[in-house]
């Protein structure tokens, strides 16, 4: 007797068209699992320079603090369609791997409305990402600004030690540090910007 008796039954066009269905379906569960497999996937591995979110559940104990330094450098972008001028504070800085350190990115809405922003973030090198831990991050929320507001956002961020364990990443010795902020949808039923 066959596990399946309805499809050992069937024609050879609608075991087809069965068969076509199931894949239809599958690709269908597939595209909507993908996005965040995706982002998992980035998170752990740290691929194409996606940066560590500190969990201070999941952290046993603090980074140890080593003696070597690394070079950060800031870099700050704007879509053509946020009316924004966004730059760092201090366009680099060095730190000491392991330690807590702070950057500070300043945006100014050059519109006469109110604008919300989003920033998307990276890391180059690549293999550096995994080691890059921000603790606290504007980008971790959509940004408001009134019209000619201007706001200082912090970053708080560290290079976790295991850098210097892997063979890939331990001689990096300068970590950019990049954002792009882009307009989103209002989040309070404010209207969008016209």
């Amino acid at each position: 007797m066959t596990a399946f008796p309805v499809i050992g039954r069937m024609s050879p066009n609608a075991k087809t068209a069965s068969l076509a269905a199931l894949m239809a379906l599958a690709m269908t569960g597939l595209g909507f699992a993908a996005v965040p497999l995706y982002d998992l996937f980035c998170r752990v591995t740290g691929f194409g320079g996606t940066t560590q979110r500190y969990d201070p559940v999941a952290a046993a104990a603090e980074p140890q603090i080593l003696s070597d330094t690394i070079s950060v450098r800031f870099d700050a972008n704007v879509s053509p369609n946020l009316p924004w001028k966004f730059y760092p504070e201090h366009p680099t800085d060095t730190v000491s791997i392991g330690a807590r350190d702070m950057a500070i990115f300043i945006a100014e809405n050059n519109s006469a409305h109110p604008v919300i922003g989003t920033a998307s973030f990276n890391v180059t090198p690549d293999q550096a990402g995994k080691y890059f831990t921000k603790i606290q991050c504007f980008c971790f929320t959509q940004q408001r600004l009134e019209p000619g507001q201007q706001m200082r956002m912090p970053v708080l961020f560290f290079v976790d030690p295991k850098i210097k364990d892997d063979p890939d990443a331990r001689d990096v010795q300068e970590i950019t540090l990049s954002y792009t902020f882009h307009p989103s949808d209002p989040v309070d039923g404010g209207k969008k910007p016209s």
